[in-house]
């Protein structure tokens, strides 16, 4: 390609049957980087594969050693359009590692139980590190006890300290000890936000060699990186440690759907309308153990953070990974996020260089598909999905219709079925000294929560400006429905304290309560004690709506056995109506403060009027503001004790963390079996 040269280097190893495919680029300030050629290396063959496969081709051409990595294995990806339909099997081995603190603390535990055995053979403990970059970010353990109050993120991360002491003085320990590992600690956000605006290289930089970034996570959502050019998608724990000591992943050659995307989203459309759309859409093809790549002119209309909403969801509509190839659109994420100057030049100028970087509106540069499907934006409307799986999307307009065909239908995905002289059934209860009553379709728990969402600030403002508008008029939720807002990091608290918005939000009930998964993971904590007698006297089909990702029955609470996922300005407005069987169309959300009737569109704010706000307040100065201190984690993480110890002191009164007992009697010999 223009603007590099072809070296005879041994930056990869010697054995490496590719290392004459090495070139070189100088960026701006005089720094030479090297690189895999794949283009050189690949040919017309290259630019037929899809994005997706070409990262799996790098990392298989760069850690090509006859061993773990085969050239014959370099031969078969790029070969794809050939064994596309075939079982070929070929190993990955991802630039880095992300786990979350359910999932991650197995892994360091073992780590922690290696380097005692390492020092009871006379070595060197301290050796015993991740091979593989891993970061692991404290996001699972945060529950939403207290809500409505301006303390409540205070409150919850006490009760969350008093309850994981000891596991996150482990976790301090692994920060501390641990080399090649990233610790975040808790209170911080959502590992899948937390990596989009944090953690994620685009590209990795290691004496002076870049490669793509690529990654398996210890959670499902990992896809979520997907949508800034990122590879990666979730495994196992033991796929997870096995790639942290070096191993590779061995893999079946995907199978690779391409998702052609035109027309444009409404003005009054979210990004969370499009990915529930997307998701009923793919579940009904049939993507389960494929590859999805998105391309077509309809993506230059979605942000990064649109994007990486449809990434997110890619476990709910079955496939491994939902991969969006790097643009331009990437270049200005990551300057929006933070990056250097510097980090932007090398990673545009080697992705460009790579052929891995794209113009979705040059259709010249659409690979083949194993297969393809296509979505007109423009046809996209607002939508809920549920009342108990993600694929279930509903059209707001159709959403009292369909809640009643639930309350009729025999009891299944889609159905509860309640008697039809039972379905008018109101139970009374005092709350705070309040009369009140609820039914079958009654909200009781709303929650704005997820890194789904929360990561998108499009969806986040416009849920601060409906707040707005809705004090305007003088609505108001009612005092008993639990209302929170968990962000996906302290990027969001920002912007929206500087929008101006943050107020209107409070005085709905929607404080900010923590920085972690939440509600959406089933930390919703307890209902008040009323509400919770009133639905179990009453055997009532309570609701909970979320801007989160799944919504399985009793994942969200084990009294709201209908769920909806749906946009963080659709969670507000079901919460200000109090139920979910209203048809916004021609129903009030509810009545001014003088009387008159409030309809949602009198409250929706357009994508014009949210992108005006984004432009403004969402800038880099806020996300280097926060990541520049997120190591250093809350006052009450920083005065957490923990060893110092090079190995870890097991506590074996512990009912949580105890020493594995695999390296029990190991020696370092190989004992000779008698036949």
């Amino acid at each position: 390609p223009a603007g590099c040269r072809q070296l005879a280097d041994a930056t990869m190893d010697e054995n490496n049957p590719y290392k004459d495919f090495l070139s070189e680029f100088v960026t701006s300030s005089g720094r030479r980087l090297r690189f895999v050629d794949l283009q050189t290396l690949g040919g017309a063959k290259y630019q037929r594969l899809p994005f997706c496969v070409r990262v799996l081709l790098e990392s298989a051409v760069r850690n090509c050693d006859e061993f773990q990595v085969k050239s014959r294995h370099v031969e078969d990806i790029l070969n794809w359009l050939e064994a596309k339909d075939g079982q070929v099997e070929v190993p990955f081995r991802p630039a880095r590692v992300i786990l979350q603190d359910f999932t991650g603390v197995p892994a360091v535990v073992d780590f922690a139980a290696m380097r005692d055995a390492v020092e009871s053979l006379g070595g060197d403990p301290s050796k015993i590190n991740p091979v593989c970059p891993a970061d692991l970010v404290v996001d699972h353990s945060v529950q939403a006890d207290v809500v409505r109050r301006s303390d409540a993120v205070s409150k919850n991360q006490e009760i969350e300290f008093q309850r994981n002491k000891e596991r996150f003085q482990f976790l301090k320990w692994g920060a501390k000890a641990l080399e090649n590992m990233t610790i975040v600690p808790p209170g911080s956000g959502i590992v899948h936000q937390v990596n989009l605006e944090y953690l994620s290289r685009a590209v990795f930089l290691v004496d002076d060699f870049v490669y793509p970034d690529s990654l398996v996570g210890t959670d499902s959502h990992t896809t979520m990186i997907n949508g800034m050019g990122v590879l990666g998608w979730g495994v196992g724990g033991i796929e997870a440690e096995a790639t942290m000591l070096g191993q590779a992943i061995t893999m079946v050659l995907p199978h690779v759907l391409g998702y052609r995307l035109t027309g444009t989203v409404g003005s009054l459309v979210t990004s969370t309308d499009v990915v529930l759309t997307i998701t009923k859409h793919l579940r009904q093809v049939g993507v389960v153990g494929k590859f999805v790549e998105f391309f077509g002119p309809g993506v230059e209309q979605l942000s990064i953070a649109d994007r990486a909403t449809i990434s997110n969801m890619c476990p709910e509509y079955g496939a491994t990974v939902g991969y969006f190839p790097a643009d331009q659109m990437t270049i200005k994420y990551l300057r929006q996020t933070g990056r250097s100057d510097e980090q932007l030049e090398y990673i545009e100028r080697y992705l460009k260089l790579s052929g891995m970087f794209r113009n979705f509106n040059n259709s010249d540069e659409d690979p083949t598909f194993s297969e393809i499907v296509e979505l007109d934006l423009s046809t996209v409307v607002s939508s809920l999905s549920g009342p108990k799986r993600p694929q279930d999307r509903i059209a707001v307009t159709d959403m009292k219709q369909d809640f009643q065909r639930c309350l009729d239908s025999k009891v299944g995905f889609k159905g509860f079925n309640i008697d039809r002289e039972r379905q008018g059934d109101r139970m009374p209860f005092v709350f705070e000294g309040q009369n009140f009553e609820i039914g079958h379709g009654s909200v009781v728990i709303s929650a704005i929560t997820s890194c789904t969402n929360t990561s998108n600030p499009s969806v986040m403002l416009g849920a601060g400006l409906l707040a707005k508008k809705a004090i305007e008029h003088g609505l108001s939720v009612p005092s008993y429905v639990k209302t929170s807002l968990s962000p996906g990091s302290g990027v969001v608290t920002y912007y929206l304290k500087e929008s101006g918005v943050t107020p209107f939000l409070e005085q709905l009930g929607f404080h900010i309560i923590g920085y972690g998964c939440m509600t959406c993971i089933g930390n919703s904590g307890p209902l008040p004690e009323p509400v919770a007698e009133a639905i179990e006297k009453g055997d009532l089909v309570t609701v909970g709506i979320l801007s989160g990702n799944r919504n399985f029955e009793g994942r969200i609470h084990p009294l709201t056995r209908a769920n909806y996922l749906a946009s963080p300005l659709l969670v507000i407005a079901y919460a200000i109506a109090g139920r979910v069987s209203i048809d916004f169309e021609c129903e009030p959300l509810g009545v001014s403060s003088d009387g008159r009737d409030v309809f949602l569109k009198d409250v929706w704010p357009t994508r014009e009027e949210i992108q005006a706000v984004e432009r403004e307040f969402v800038v880099p100065a806020i996300f280097k503001e926060v990541y520049s201190k997120i190591s250093h984690g809350t006052p009450m993480w920083q005065s957490l004790d923990a060893p110092d110890d090079l190995l870890y002191p097991w506590d074996k009164r512990s009912t949580y963390i105890q020493k594995p007992a695999f390296f029990e009697g190991m020696v370092m010999t190989a004992k000779r079996r008698n036949r």
